[in-house]
């Protein structure tokens, strides 16, 4: 595998968990499971026994997947990374919950302390709405202009919350918010000649508004929390430019909770700055699509399976 070019290395968030999703790579990559030994002794429960048996009902409950998606890509890090001649990326960036795993690899962040942080606010997130309350849906094939213009109307005419949640791709906005504003805005989006509108199979309307609260208990927990500058930039959700200090990172970090996640000025921006190759370190590939639809004349590989994480580590020793 070869790598000429300037380097991001991006983290995915919820949505990329899978039962047994590392299962292959243990036979040979038996340190994975110590990273998950780490992350349990935190937590107070086996979390690679749920990660590598499931149930995928209980792996899917927010609190417990962030925490299993930070453990999963940031076990995928440190065999990527740590060979004799390591990769040495230029950008690091997470879609959401993978950016506290990007804060973590850039050592602006000890894994413990981000192990505590995800868990907690995957918990802050499920108590802010009760269920059934918020939804979150995909529109695909509508200009951002276009959906925003769909949820400011909608809002007028319901009194309700449903706002933009993740510019994701070229032509795929999330919207998220209470569920009968969500669903009047996918029928607008239906009649405006949107390709696909889909709920999603989500229990928190996570980046917009109703996580205020969830964003304010976050807040407090953030303050005691120690936070380094980063050795490596960290192009931050909210405002697509790198962390620059510790009170920089805390107030990112809060304000992910209810912004929309911009991955697609987050990708233009790292491709402006001379990024060509994209590495995705972490389960599925989800993000290996999104930037495919983003700029395909990027190089992109993915470090989900053996094949290509033995690879890499080839190309790096």
């Amino acid at each position: 595998m070869t790598i000429n070019s300037l380097t991001a290395i991006v983290f995915p968030g919820q949505g990329s968990q899978s039962v047994g999703m590392l299962n292959e790579l243990i036979p040979f990559y038996p340190s994975i499971k110590n990273i998950f030994d780490q992350a349990s002794q935190v937590l107070n429960y086996d979390l690679w026994k749920i990660v590598s048996q499931g149930p995928a009902q209980q792996l899917d409950q927010t609190a417990i997947t962030q925490p299993a998606l930070l453990a999963a890509s940031y076990a995928l890090w440190q065999l990527a990374t740590q060979s004799k001649s390591a990769l040495q990326p230029s950008y690091l960036a997470g879609h959401s919950l993978g950016e506290y795993t990007a804060l973590v690899c850039a050592e602006a962040l000890t894994f413990e302390d981000a192990i505590k942080l995800v868990a907690a606010r995957g918990e802050y997130m499920q108590a802010a709405v009760l269920p059934g309350v918020g939804l979150m849906a995909a529109i695909i094939g509508l200009d951002d202009d276009v959906v925003l213009n769909l949820c400011t109307e909608t809002e007028a005419q319901t009194n309700e919350i449903v706002t933009p949640a993740n510019y994701n791709s070229t032509g795929q906005v999330v919207v998220a918010g209470h569920r009968g504003a969500v669903e009047q805005a996918m029928t607008l989006a239906k009649a405006a000649g949107a390709k696909l509108v889909i709920a999603l199979p989500v229990s928190v309307p996570s980046h917009c508004p109703l996580m205020q609260e969830a964003a304010n208990r976050l807040e407090e927990l953030l303050q005691q929390i120690t936070f380094n500058q980063p050795t490596i930039p960290v192009i931050n959700n909210v405002d697509v430019k790198p962390y620059q200090n510790a009170n920089d990172i805390r107030d990112g970090l809060v304000r992910q909770l209810y912004c929309p996640v911009r991955w697609v000025e987050t990708v233009k921006w790292m491709r402006q700055h001379g990024v060509t190759t994209f590495i995705e370190c972490g389960p599925g590939k989800v993000l290996t699509s999104l930037i495919k639809r983003i700029d395909k004349s990027l190089q992109l590989i993915n470090l989900s399976d053996f094949k290509t994480l033995k690879q890499m580590r080839g190309a790096n020793e």
